[in-house]
């Protein structure tokens, strides 16, 4: 198996709120870790449909993104092209993530 790439996942707990960070990619918040859990798919399953149906415009302020993330992003929207399961390819072990291309 090759050594791919997986974005660390934090997770910060203040004043009865959780934030789980996917990082460098995106975020979800909520009440509870399920919420800030589905959040976070929510916003992840945004990106991913998102560049690979329209592709991502990235300003020059911004720098040019890590490549890593598209990747990330790109095998993410292929997983659901494919009717995988986000969730498990997210929060599950490295051998549930697609091979890199």
């Amino acid at each position: 198996m090759s050594d791919v790439w997986r974005p660390e996942l934090r997770l910060r707990t203040w004043a009865g709120r959780c934030r789980l960070t996917l990082a460098d990619v995106t975020s979800g918040e909520g009440a509870s870790l399920q919420e800030a859990a589905n959040d976070l798919l929510t916003r992840l399953f945004d990106l991913a449909v998102s560049l690979r149906s329209t592709g991502f415009r990235f300003s020059a302020e911004a720098g040019r993104p890590d490549p890593r993330v598209l990747t990330f992003l790109w095998e993410a929207g292929e997983l659901l092209v494919r009717g995988g399961d986000l969730r498990q390819w997210v929060f599950g072990p490295a051998e549930t993530r697609p091979e890199s291309r």
